[in-house]
């Protein structure tokens, strides 16, 4: 049974008062201008997992700064037409695990990619992607 710690309306309602720095605005347009100004990079590597039911792709992406982020992509064998997706991140200490993980949304017949977080991993599921401007991937996957 789900709980919670004030009444379902007055968490409909809730808004935090949260604090942001002073170039919190100017960050983020500065982030988004330098985003902008790349040349999208985006790799889909066809990965071999022995399931027959599920084809899978190793997905590498520019993220903050044009570092490399990782995830994985997977989608029904043999599925033609466009399908609905499923983006899932994860919380902290988690990676995007090994493809096998992964098989329950494509056999239920849905996309799925599964992203990395940068630094993190191993608490739950292996991680792959470094963060430059803080640490490495706790283990890697492949």
């Amino acid at each position: 049974m789900t709980q919670y710690d004030m009444p379902l309306a007055e968490l409909r309602a809730y808004r935090p008062r949260v604090a942001e720095q002073e170039d919190f605005d100017v960050f983020w347009r500065q982030t988004l201008d330098a985003t902008r100004g790349r040349a999208p990079r985006i790799s889909f590597e066809p990965v071999d997992t022995g399931l027959t039911g599920v084809r899978t792709w190793d997905v590498t992406f520019a993220g903050y700064g044009g570092h490399p982020i990782r995830g994985w992509f997977t989608a029904p064998a043999g599925a033609t037409e466009p399908l609905p997706l499923v983006v899932q991140y994860h919380g902290y200490g988690a990676g995007r695990g090994l493809p096998p993980t992964w098989g329950m949304w494509p056999l239920a017949g849905y996309a799925h990619f599964v992203m990395d977080v940068r630094g993190q991993g191993s608490g739950v599921d292996v991680g792959d992607t470094p963060d430059p401007d803080g640490s490495p991937p706790r283990s890697r996957a492949s």
